[in-house]
């Protein structure tokens, strides 16, 4: 399994390299980086929610597992 570094320089990476193409690469980039965006936020709500268990989500792991 990838850090979150690493993977967010794959993001990056293939953002750059779609970036014109036409062939629905770069949507492709963007729903995968906005994926990745939407798991940290999952992440953070379910540390801040007051009613949600004290340790922090495994990675994988959503808020709706629990």
């Amino acid at each position: 399994m990838t850090s979150d570094i690493e993977r967010h320089q794959q993001l990056l990476s293939s953002l750059k390299q779609a970036q014109g193409k036409g062939d629905g690469s770069f949507e492709q980039a963007v729903t995968d980086a906005f994926e990745h965006v939407f798991e940290h936020l999952g992440r953070l709500n379910a540390i801040s929610d007051p009613d949600a268990e004290d340790r922090p989500l495994k990675p994988g792991e959503t808020a709706t597992l629990r």
